[in-house]
């Protein structure tokens, strides 16, 4: 019947209706009132069926250990907590070169405003492929090592066509969540009319390296960011939008990141899964974000991007307002070179709950289950019959040592 996971001290399921779950057993009020809505099971068991060569595919049984079914082989996980892998619905991986320097810059006082991302453009473009993709490669074992085990990766350090193709064939190889951020900036050489203008360079993204990225990415996505010079206004960013969305694409933005503007409205409008940064929301972009929800629609997810609140010492992001708003809310990494270089989830977990009014269960479910609903994937972000056997075993007793043990690495993919 597969293997047998076994020994679990708690393990979370996302699925609160799972008859053993605390929520299920009317158990989560009191002292266990802060595993409400996770579907926590304690002293339990997932059996992982196996494909046609051995390998672990889907979950095919969760529950109490006591009721565990026959298995061919069992593993112990010795008293450790267990859940779903994270789901890290925004990163950039696909880069070369360095921006520490630039870092060290904005901790002594320089604002950020994009332009930095130049530097990044040049080191990737100058890169060979093969060596860039051997770095994501290291950057997904990174993120697997804390816990990561569904990632969504963007383009967006090449901007032209060759780079950006590229980067798509060969991200689709290492992740099945590839993004076209064509419209990541405006790069130099349209800037400066070398190679022509900003509308000509638009007019490539949304025609010939549109055409050329196509087979290999799931999502268009756009930086939506009129406070820079360097990024989309709402006007060309709904041209993006529209495009990606006439090749067949998903749609996702940054937006609102520097300040208020069109993005957040944007993506409602579209309909566009996930709308990510969401640093400065009017009460309008909160309101249209809750009711993108309305009436069982598949709304768009506000993506919650701590980590760069802490890089560019922007104000952190009120995630509060937007859940008792009633939108949805995803965390995510955003790791890329210059606004956040950190792969780590559980930081992102322990930024959340300490500055953004978010509880230790609010939190985990937005980098588990809410990172799925942003990537609308229904096989991964919980510990369901049928599932991924994407799970994540802590090095404690409880789910809850994620934020408690901040900065400390107690999270890890299980390899099972």
């Amino acid at each position: 019947m597969g293997m047998l996971i076994t020994d679990i001290a708690e393990l979370v399921t996302n699925d609160p209706t799972h008859p053993d779950s605390l929520d299920a057993l009317g158990r989560a009020t009191g002292a266990d009132a802060m595993h409400a809505g996770l579907g926590v099971i304690r002293d339990a068991a997932v059996v992982v069926g196996s494909d046609a060569e051995g390998e672990p595919t889907t979950i095919q049984w969760v529950g109490r250990a006591a009721d565990a079914p026959q298995a061919d082989w069992a593993v112990s996980v010795e008293g450790s907590a267990v859940i779903p892998g994270f789901v890290d619905s925004h990163s950039h991986l696909w880069f070369a070169g360095d921006r520490s320097a630039e870092f060290a810059a904005r901790m002594a006082g320089q604002a950020y405003d994009g332009g930095g991302i130049a530097t990044t453009i040049e080191a990737t473009r100058a890169a060979r492929p093969a060596d860039v993709a051997e770095l994501v490669r290291r950057r997904l074992a990174e993120m697997r090592a804390q816990g990561t085990t569904t990632v969504e990766v963007k383009t967006g350090y090449g901007l032209d066509v060759a780079t950006e193709a590229e980067a798509a064939r060969r991200l689709r190889e290492v992740t099945d969540e590839v993004t076209f951020l064509g419209a990541h900036v405006v790069p130099p050489e349209y800037r400066d009319g070398e190679a022509g203008s900003r509308e000509g360079y638009l007019d490539l993204v949304c025609g010939e390296m549109l055409r050329e990225v196509t087979p290999h990415v799931r999502w268009v996505d756009v930086f939506c960011e009129p406070n820079s010079p360097y990024s989309f206004t709402g006007e060309e960013s709904r041209r993006v939008l529209e495009a990606g969305r006439d090749a067949g694409m998903g749609l996702r933005l940054h937006g609102n990141q520097l300040g208020e503007g069109p993005g957040a409205q944007l993506a409602v409008e579209f309909g566009a899964a996930a709308v990510d940064h969401c640093t400065y929301l009017s009460d309008a972009d909160v309101e249209a974000l809750a009711g993108s929800w309305a009436d069982g629609a598949d709304g768009t997810v506000a993506g919650l991007l701590p980590g760069v609140e802490f890089s560019t010492k922007h104000p952190y992001i009120d995630a509060r307002r937007l859940i008792d708003a009633g939108a949805k809310v995803a965390l995510a990494s955003d790791c890329n070179p210059g606004t956040c270089y950190s792969s780590s989830m559980p930081f992102m977990i322990a930024m959340a709950v300490r500055e953004m009014g978010m509880t230790p269960a609010e939190a985990l479910q937005a980098a588990t289950v809410g990172g799925a609903l942003s990537l609308r994937r229904e096989d991964v972000g919980a510990v369901r019959v049928g599932m991924r056997a994407d799970l994540a075993r802590i090095d404690g007793p409880s789910w809850l040592h994620i934020p408690y043990r901040m900065g400390v690495p107690v999270v890890r993919a299980l390899e099972v």
